[in-house]
């Protein structure tokens, strides 16, 4: 895909300096840029390399003034990082715009799609799956009976949706990922464990993005929830019962054990682990590899360590772990003396 400067304007509501016929078919750093590539100037400790880019346009905030000539085409906006945004959002819808169904997918003859729906190779769609329009199934995708996807979702090629479990508008589910395996749930019999049957499902609301690899169990009874805009990282583990609020983010390698309730807007750094039958309030946020034992109850909190507690009890606190050896010596050092 080729896109001139006056289109990329037009997109960007920018203005044109320069050649508007000009052509770029990719993006490229600005320090990196290549012939026929786009780039941008939003952080004034790269302007030197504004001179020298051989990128074919650069996007640049209303108020640069170069100091001398330029050979990139420049458009400028109000906002060059947000322009380039919009744009990356722009060319990845292009990309992604898929459509038609292959005749290598299996779509049970009870399963109803709705328009402009994209089904790639080897994808199977099971008994009393609903698929809302602008959806996108990509290869190898599995979707169990009585599934419900939402208008303009998409899963990416291996995820895998276990029956019963609903997907709103707007998500995105990445490769590897699986919605609504069973909960570890199991009854000590003497030597052995019962299974205990997980009966429950997954809901995702609308705009949630699911990274890969990750899993998200379904309910022992109930649902599984997954709150409007939340965004989830590559290889999480959320179990069964959980709730998470709306646009709670959280990074990578995090686990939540089953039955824990977390609120709106809070941020997880990767490696965050929580035990189960916890609350966690709205706009909490946990640092990296944090051990949740208890419920956070108030609003706003930032916590760190594990187990974790008040961040800035923790750096103080951190100074004195750091120095533990050396406050030994000079305790052992003062035990000397004393005793001679």
């Amino acid at each position: 895909m080729k896109f001139s400067a006056s289109q990329v304007a037009e997109i960007v509501n920018g203005k044109v300096e320069g050649n508007p016929d000009v052509l770029v078919s990719y993006v490229s750093k600005i320090e990196e840029g290549k012939k026929g590539t786009l780039s941008f100037l939003a952080n004034p400790k790269y302007t030197s390399f504004i001179y020298d880019t051989e990128a074919s346009i650069v996007l640049v905030n209303n108020d640069f003034k170069p100091e001398k000539e330029v050979k990139p085409t420049l458009i400028f906006v109000d906002d060059a990082y947000s322009a380039f945004a919009k744009l990356l959002e722009f060319y990845n819808k292009v990309k992604m715009n898929k459509s038609g169904i292959s005749p290598k997918a299996h779509i049970s003859s009870s399963a109803t799609l709705g328009e402009n729906v994209y089904v790639g190779e080897f994808a199977f769609i099971g008994d009393g799956a609903e698929i809302a329009d602008n959806a996108k199934i990509y290869p190898q995708v599995y979707v169990g009976d009585n599934v419900k996807i939402g208008k303009e979702t998409t899963l990416f090629p291996g995820s895998k949706v276990y029956a019963d479990n609903i997907i709103g508008n707007k998500c995105n589910i990445h490769s590897g990922v699986i919605i609504g395996s069973d909960g570890f749930g199991f009854a000590p019999q003497g030597e052995n464990y019962m299974k205990i049957a997980q009966i429950g499902n997954v809901i995702l609301e609308d705009e949630v993005e699911i990274g890969s690899n990750s899993t998200i169990d379904r309910a022992t009874l109930g649902s599984t929830i997954i709150r409007k805009g939340a965004k989830i990282d590559n290889l999480c583990q959320i179990a069964h019962n959980v709730e998470i609020g709306e646009n709670t983010v959280i990074a990578a390698q995090t686990g939540i054990s089953g039955s824990t309730k977390i609120g709106k807007n809070c941020l997880f750094g990767g490696q965050v682990g929580i035990i189960g039958h916890i609350s966690i309030a709205d706009e909490v946020k946990i640092a990296a590899q944090s051990g949740i034992g208890k419920s956070i109850r108030k609003q706003g909190e930032i916590v760190q360590g594990s187990p974790a507690f008040e961040i800035f009890k923790y750096k103080k606190s951190y100074i004195h772990f750091r120095n533990l050896n050396t406050i030994k010596n000079k305790v052992d050092e003062l035990e000397k003396k004393l005793s001679t």
